[in-house]
């Protein structure tokens, strides 16, 4: 068994969800079938640094024969078109990780605008028809507020990855827990299927907690999220992850009890 948050790891996950017949989509793919399998898992990954990783989880994926969708946040680190290309190169979905109030700090005009640009810039790497904000946890913002005053749809989007789900039971690395203890901007409106009160289960904090429900069928309709700067093979890499993600969470907690 391997070590938690390491690639190895993932691909246990993967094979669990795959021997215990799950059906593995993207977010366009569940956003877009007419007919939905009894079982589902949504496979999401956000693309904040560390490209090579997200690289190698693409790779792995690809060798157990199944798709996820990658959204890149536009910056210099992880704007690689490249590699952005070699992924998708392998099937799976490409789409657009916005922050743009954050960046324009709260200027809906300019966001949207810095939106547009980048979606553009974005589309003439990969084909784009999904969103996902990326939720900074140390700015006041919210960059899914940008849909309140503006319509994703009219820019040939057809779905963000918060906004377009409920009903749906979703689990999240954030925080480098499965529980919802450090989540500050990472939740759905609506986070349960049928009933199912697995979302947000402190309980469940490690990915062996994860695969035992997937192996128990507990799961029913899941949407996961997996940050692959999280997962790593290399001892050091891991440790210094690990380290980072400690101290993050410290700030987090302070964050969520100044806003409780």
């Amino acid at each position: 068994m391997s070590s938690d948050f390491t690639l190895n790891k993932y691909r246990e996950l993967c094979q669990a969800a795959i021997d215990s017949r799950y059906a593995l989509l993207t977010v366009k793919a569940y956003l877009t079938v007419q007919d939905q399998p009894a079982k589902l898992i949504i496979l999401r990954h956000d693309i904040d640094r560390k490209l090579e990783n997200a690289v190698r989880m693409a790779e792995i994926e690809k060798e157990l024969g199944i798709k996820a969708t990658y959204y890149f946040r536009f910056n210099k680190s992880v704007f690689q078109p490249n590699l952005i290309k070699e992924i998708a190169s392998m099937g799976h979905e490409i789409g657009y990780h916005y922050e743009a109030l954050d960046k324009t700090k709260g200027d809906y005009i300019k966001a949207i605008q810095l939106f547009e640009h980048e979606l553009e810039e974005l589309r003439k790497v990969a084909e784009v028809n999904t969103i996902c904000m990326h939720g900074n946890p140390l700015t006041r913002w919210d960059n899914r507020d940008l849909w309140t005053k503006y319509d994703f749809r009219n820019f040939g989007i057809v779905g963000e990855a918060y906004l377009s789900f409920d009903n749906i039971t979703y689990l999240s690395d954030t925080g480098r827990t499965w529980g919802a203890k450090y989540k500050v901007k990472d939740w759905l409106v609506s986070g349960t299927h049928n009933g199912s009160e697995i979302t947000n289960n402190t309980e469940v904090n490690s990915t062996d907690d994860v695969i035992k429900l997937i192996e128990k069928g507990q799961l029913g309709y899941a949407y996961l999220l997996i940050h692959p700067e999280r997962w790593s093979d290399s001892l050091i890499g891991w440790t210094i992850d690990l380290t980072l993600d400690t101290a993050v969470n410290m700030v987090k907690r302070i964050l969520i009890s100044m806003r409780r």
